[in-house]
C-alpha cells in the first residue's frame, strides 16, 4: 500500500497555519505541483514541524491522472446559496498545512514556503491555529469525541489499497466563526441541546435533539472521518478551523448538506451561533505519489 503523509495523523503539535495558493496564470500548472512535492523534502524545511501538501482536485487530476480519487470535486459553488446558513465556497489551488510544538518554527517554515513559491504561486489566504485546552473548541465542548484511534484513522481517511490514488485522502478545510456573545448568553442546557452533548463529561445526550449538531453529522449516518481541528483568532474575532479527512468525498459533502438543512429534515442548531466563512477541497496525495511527482521535473 502508499504511505500517507504522515503529518496528517501527527498528533499533539499545538501550532498550525494553513497557507492557500492559487498557481500565477503565467506558471506551468505542472511546475507548481512539483514545485510543492518538493518542499517537503530537508533542503527546503526547517527541522520540528509536520508538513502536509494538498491540490484542488481538478488541478491534481489534470497533473497526476494516475494518482487522482475517482468522482472528486473541488468546493467549487456554496452551499445553501443565500440563505442565512450558506456555506461559502473559497476553492484555491494548493494547501501547505505546517504544524509544530511552537509557533516560531511554524511561522519560519510559512515564510520559507511562500518564498519558495513565489515564482509559480502567490499566496492568498492564511490561517494560524492552536490546540485550545488540549481537546476542546472555542464553545468549551470537547471537539473529535468520536474520532477514530489513530490505527483506526488509517483506514477512514485514506483512499484504500488497490483503488486509484490509494494512500491518498481528502481534506475539507474550512474556516468557522463563532458569534461568542450569543453562545455565552446561553445557559448550558441550551448549549448541550445544539451540541447534542453533555459539556462536562461529552457523553451524547439521549435522546439526542433531531437538530444538534450530533445528530445531524451522525458518522453511524453518512461515514466516518477523522478529524483534527484547532481553534483560531482573537478575543473578538474567533472560531474552529474544521480540518476533516476521509478516503472519499461523500460524508463530508453529505455532511454539509445536512448542517444545511438540505432536503426535509431540520438545519444543524449550530450553525445560528457559528458561520463558515472559507470552504476548499484538496487531494492529499501519497507521500509516495508526492515524493515521485517531486522529482519529475529535475532531469
Amino acid at each position: 500500500m502508499a504511505s500517507p503523509q504522515t503529518g496528517i495523523f501527527a498528533l499533539g503539535t499545538a501550532a498550525h497555519a494553513y497557507l492557500e495558493f492559487d498557481v500565477l496564470p503565467s506558471a506551468d500548472a505542472s511546475i507548481a505541483v512539483a514545485d510543492v512535492a518538493r518542499l517537503r523534502e530537508p533542503r527546503t524545511t526547517i527541522g520540528g514541524v509536520n508538513l502536509v501538501a494538498g491540490y484542488r482536485p481538478e488541478l491534481w487530476a489534470v497533473v497526476a491522472p494516475d494518482a487522482a480519487p475517482s468522482g472528486v470535486a473541488g468546493f467549487n459553488e456554496p452551499i445553501a446559496r443565500g440563505s442565512a446558513r450558506e456555506m461559502p465556497a473559497t476553492q484555491h489551488d494548493i494547501v501547505m498545512w505546517i504544524a509544530g510544538a511552537s509557533y516560531d518554527v511554524v511561522f519560519d517554515t510559512s515564510r520559507a514556503i511562500v518564498a519558495e513559491l513565489m515564482g509559480c504561486a502567490t499566496l492568498v489566504h492564511e490561517i494560524v491555529g492552536w490546540q485550545y485546552h488540549h481537546d476542546r473548541d472555542l464553545t468549551g465542548f470537547v471537539d473529535g469525541t468520536e474520532n477514530p484511534s489513530i490505527v483506526e484513522a488509517m483506514s477512514v481517511a485514506l483512499v484504500p489499497p488497490g483503488e486509484v490514488g490509494e494512500g491518498s485522502s481528502l481534506l475539507l478545510l474550512q474556516q468557522w466563526e463563532h458569534d461568542a456573545i450569543s453562545w455565552e448568553a446561553l445557559p448550558v442546557a441550551a448549549q448541550e441541546g445544539i451540541i447534542g452533548r453533555r459539556k462536562a463529561d461529552s457523553e451524547e445526550l439521549d435522546p439526542k435533539p433531531p437538530a444538534s449538531h450530533v445528530a445531524r453529522t451522525d458518522q453511524d449516518r453518512f461515514g466516518k472521518i477523522f478529524r483534527r481541528n484547532v481553534a483560531f483568532g482573537t478575543v473578538s474575532d474567533h472560531g474552529t478551523i474544521f480540518v476533516g479527512f476521509c478516503g472519499s468525498q461523500g460524508p463530508l459533502q453529505q455532511m454539509l448538506e445536512s448542517m444545511v438543512g438540505l432536503g426535509s429534515e431540520p438545519p444543524d442548531q449550530l450553525t445560528s451561533v457559528a458561520r463558515a466563512v472559507t470552504g476548499a477541497y484538496y487531494v492529499i496525495p501519497s507521500a509516495d505519489r508526492l515524493a515521485a511527482f517531486g522529482a519529475e521535473d529535475r532531469a
